[in-house]
């Protein structure tokens, strides 16, 4: 696995082609660390999760599974997981998966904990696991939110690989191969020019909405839209964009 900070963007290669970017118990502590606020420089606008060879990821090893010799082991492994993909929903900036081959299991999971998602026409997703004899767990639970309750049902239950283009909205963007960088650039270029006092209370507002009923997130939306004035940089932005409005009427 390759991490590299680029202006205001690091980037997460999963980079074991040979493998088909299976993830290893390793991979998930490395690829959790990637995503600690305090390893993240204090100009990171956005973090883009992408893969190198024809696979994005076939998901976790099976050998990893294997190795679990107890409850306890399978409790702790699973715990680790769930870490990790927490740590991409509670990021402090937008995260970005992008996509291309197949993307299957708990690399699925991390698309889906993730913001955005960009795809090649190449891209399917699967949740293999009942396969395997073990459910599909952790941020699966999102699927239905994207693809509706009956066909999350029929991915998690077949186990199958599905095709981008049978997944509706799940991909903010589907492009063909030769396009996704581009794509991916494009749509950063859009959601790294914020300030990162906004783009940290927006993903702490995002986690909140998840997780809690209306009335608790709009009590909670009052005090992030008034924190957010404890930073200068909140009313240096907001001048700014008045001069702006200010420029175009004149013009």
């Amino acid at each position: 696995m390759n991490v590299t900070d680029d202006g205001p963007v690091r980037r997460v290669t999963l980079d074991r082609p040979e493998a088909r970017n299976a993830l290893t118990a390793g991979d998930v502590r490395d690829l959790h660390a990637a995503f600690d606020p305090g390893r993240l420089g204090p100009d990171t606008r956005a973090v883009v999760v992408d893969a190198t060879g024809p696979v994005f990821s076939a998901g976790m090893h099976v050998d990893e599974f294997l190795a679990l010799g107890s409850v306890a082991d399978a409790e702790a492994f699973i715990g680790r997981l769930r870490d990790l993909l927490r740590a991409v929903r509670i990021a402090p900036v937008p995260v970005l998966v992008a996509v291309d081959g197949p993307c299957i299991g708990a690399a699925f999971e991390l698309a889906l904990a993730a913001d955005l998602r960009v795809a090649t026409t190449r891209a399917a997703f699967g949740l293999p696991e009942v396969k395997l004899g073990i459910p599909s767990v952790v941020d699966a639970a999102l699927l239905q939110q994207h693809v509706g309750l009956a066909l999350a049902k029929e991915i998690i239950l077949t186990g199958d690989l599905y095709p981008v283009d049978r997944l509706g909205a799940l991909c903010n963007a589907v492009v063909e191969p030769s396009g996704l960088a581009g794509a991916v650039e494009e749509l950063l270029a859009k959601v790294t020019g914020h300030t990162p006092t906004v783009l940290a209370a927006q993903k702490r507002l995002f986690e909140t909405w998840q997780n809690t009923g209306l009335a608790a997130g709009a009590d909670r939306s009052v005090q992030e839209f008034a924190g957010v004035f404890a930073e200068d940089e909140t009313r240096e932005v907001l001048a700014a964009y008045r001069a702006g409005l200010g420029r175009r009427k004149g013009s």
